[in-house]
């Protein structure tokens, strides 16, 4: 019966989004999305050990399954999901613009739960699939300039990342053992498979673009200050652990791919390390907490490469529980942004005690989930130079973290006796609350961090170091970061030239079909085609890709 929560976390929020059809129903439901996520978080916490549910077809086999690693991911994704749903009620208030949103929320969300149950190759990509492109109508939803390009960048990325896994999932079908297209078969074949660095290269270029890897990222700060806030906090928080759950799934710890780790790993690092640079030259604070959410998933990854280098199976769980983490935090911190948007005059420690706490947690600041998980990580991470680099980038984190914070407190409403609503004020202390809570009733269990352990001298002294020392780099940042140069949103993209010519044209047709896309049947209906060709790829891997060796 557990098993049946599998697919009710795609089936509900599809049910709710067909229900739109009423026009009765899609103007109510906005005040209904936190009930879409339930079945989801009910199957995190019931299910992470049930049997695969395999819907049995001749020519099909459908397959829903969730381990305990996923059902991490998918119970923080869901929180935050229900929690962001309802801070949308308030947030976007009522009219046909925010029934028009919860259509895309709703449609997003099945995509960004299914892709955590999905036990084969079609099921996830087709949850993939869903949740890529139907974000771009909440990355463009408010229709402005800003909103436009964000969308065109958005769209435009998500269908190359499309691309790469699409021809990856078909290596992987044309190479499987018999006739099985299950992830944990075709995974097992990876390594003897003759298009394994193909495969791979393709993965992590698929995976890597969602979860914001160098030098892929550039959508994140573009798309972050475009959306409105409770998109920007589900595209943070949880979509971008749509890459990571590939990454996880998808790549095989085994000894024969090495140099993939170590890939993997040098490309962590650099995401880690060039976030904070240019993040701590922007001024909106949701810039700054994009490529602090890039920094964040660089350091997944260095996790995941190391585990992949060494064959390290606890690297899975220990990247999971990192990424959980962030989940929690980094939506909490996007509510903040909307809390402080919406207030005027002084700051209330509703708003400053818990951000400042939950910005310095993303450091590794002692007793926080944030040290839980960066202790977690060391076991994988070893006692080497990378371990060194992971704990000087948390030092950057702290940085960046508290450069978020000052732009935080100059966020504010223009009337100075603004108050924030009780809608969105009492989700965001809610979901604080988890953000702090939830990783101290967790690691125990999941990665086996114990409070004794976290409270070791030596241990409490290795979290605390490069909290000081970010503290202290910070002081230098408001003494001379107005020498600083004033990187752009988007960074690489921007300063390469986008504006060039032949970057034009191509902005041009995307913009156009964009347009055709505004209309809500349009886009549904492109997404059923894109889903059926999909399929169809998939299906014809087998003969089409058998030719091609590693």
């Amino acid at each position: 019966m557990n098993s049946l929560l599998l697919i009710a976390a795609w089936a509900v929020p599809l049910a709710m989004l067909a229900a739109c059809l009423s026009p009765r129903v899609r103007a109510r439901m906005p005040a209904l999305l936190g009930l879409a996520p339930l079945p989801g978080l009910a199957a995190a916490l019931l299910a992470h050990d049930a049997k695969p549910l395999v819907l049995d077809d001749s020519r099909l086999n459908l397959t829903f399954s969730l381990d305990p690693v996923a059902a991490v991911l998918l119970g923080a994704a869901s929180l935050l999901w229900m929690i962001a749903g309802i801070y949308t009620r308030s947030y976007m208030g009522k009219g046909p613009n925010a029934a028009r949103f919860a259509q895309w929320w709703l449609l997003t969300l099945c995509g960004s739960l299914g892709v955590f149950v999905a036990g084969d190759l079609l099921t996830f990509y087709i949850a993939f699939a869903i949740v890529s492109l139907a974000a771009w109508g909440l990355v463009a939803h408010d229709d402005t300039p800003s909103a436009r390009k964000a969308g065109v960048l958005y769209i435009g990325l998500a269908v190359f990342g499309e691309v790469c896994l699409l021809l990856a999932f078909a290596l992987l079908a044309a190479y499987a053992p018999g006739s099985s297209i299950a992830i944990q078969d075709v995974v097992a074949a990876l390594p003897e498979n003759p298009a394994r660095h193909y495969i791979i290269g393709l993965l992590i270029t698929g995976f890597g673009l969602k979860a914001g890897l160098l030098p892929l990222h550039v959508w994140l700060p573009i798309a972050h200050p475009a959306a409105p806030m409770p998109a920007s906090a589900v595209l943070s928080g949880a979509i971008i652990k749509a890459g990571v759950i590939g990454l996880i799934l998808f790549l095989p710890l085994d000894p024969g791919l090495t140099g993939w780790g170590t890939a993997l790993t040098v490309i962590g690092l650099l995401t880690a390390f060039y976030a904070v640079l240019v993040g701590i030259t922007q001024q909106n604070p949701k810039t700054v907490l994009a490529y602090s959410s890039v920094s964040q998933m660089g350091g997944v990854a260095t996790v995941l490469g190391m585990g992949l280098e060494t064959g390290n199976a606890s690297a899975t769980m220990a990247a999971a529980f990192l990424a959980a983490h962030h989940v929690l935090v980094k939506g909490a911190l996007f509510l903040s942004v909307g809390v402080a948007a919406h207030s005027g005059g002084r700051r209330d420690w509703t708003l400053v005690l818990p951000a400042g706490l939950l910005a310095l947690a993303l450091g590794g600041l002692p007793l926080t989930g944030g040290a839980l998980a960066k202790l977690a990580a060391k076991t994988p991470l070893g006692d080497g130079l990378v371990a060194t680099l992971v704990t000087v980038a948390a030092a950057g984190s702290t940085l960046l973290m508290l450069h978020f914070l000052f732009r935080l407190a100059d966020t504010r409403a223009e009337s100075p006796a603004a108050r924030a609503k009780a809608g969105l004020l009492v989700p965001w202390l809610l979901m604080a609350f988890l953000a702090v809570a939830l990783p101290w009733a967790l690691a125990p269990t999941l990665v086996g961090v114990t409070v004794a352990q976290s409270l070791a001298p030596k241990v409490l002294w290795a979290a605390a170091w490069p909290v000081l020392l970010g503290s202290v780099l910070v002081l230098a940042l408001r003494r001379f970061g107005a020498a600083l140069p004033r990187v752009p949103e988007g960074d690489i993209l921007v300063l390469g030239g986008i504006t060039a010519r032949a970057g034009r044209v191509i902005a041009n047709v995307i913009e156009r079909v964009e347009r055709r896309l505004c209309d809500w049947p349009t886009a549904g209906v492109s997404l059923l085609v894109l889903t059926l060709l999909i399929g169809a790829a998939l299906f014809a891997g087998p003969t089409l890709f058998r030719g091609v060796q590693g």
